[in-house]
């Protein structure tokens, strides 16, 4: 069942990548341009919360 999980996920990620790269092409429909911001929004919220537990691990005097 983890594996059916982990598999959905990861096709789910490798089809937002291709609607980004798609769309930044320039031809590419509505709903694939709709699906790459959802897709880099979701990468801005990772890396922000990311950046944000590395501060706080290091004890925030950076």
């Amino acid at each position: 069942m983890l594996v059916l999980i982990l598999s959905v996920v990861v096709l789910l990620v490798i089809g937002g990548c291709v609607c980004v790269y798609w769309a930044a092409r320039g031809d590419a429909p509505r709903w694939a341009r709709g699906v790459a911001k959802v897709t880099l929004l979701g990468s801005e919220i990772a890396r922000s919360a990311s950046r944000s537990s590395r501060s706080q691990q290091s004890g925030g005097d950076d």
